[in-house]
């Protein structure tokens, strides 16, 4: 019996690689929202200990959640 790998049909293989970058993106829009909400809620204390300005927050929160 022969063992040998057959690659997928170039439309399939296609086909789930634009799946899998759909995923990859629809993840990185997500974990944006995520971490966003998060630097929301952290207080003038937490800032300063992680470095952020106000400013700089107040950039962060300003950008849409696919940037």
């Amino acid at each position: 019996m022969d063992r040998t790998h057959e690659p997928l049909p170039q439309l399939a293989h296609g086909k789930s690689l634009h799946w899998l970058g759909l995923y990859s993106m629809l993840r990185h829009w997500q974990r944006n929202r995520r971490t966003r909400r998060q630097l929301a809620l952290l207080n003038e204390q937490q800032l300063t200990d992680a470095g952020i300005s106000q400013a700089e927050r107040e950039q962060e929160l300003a950008k849409p959640f696919w940037r």
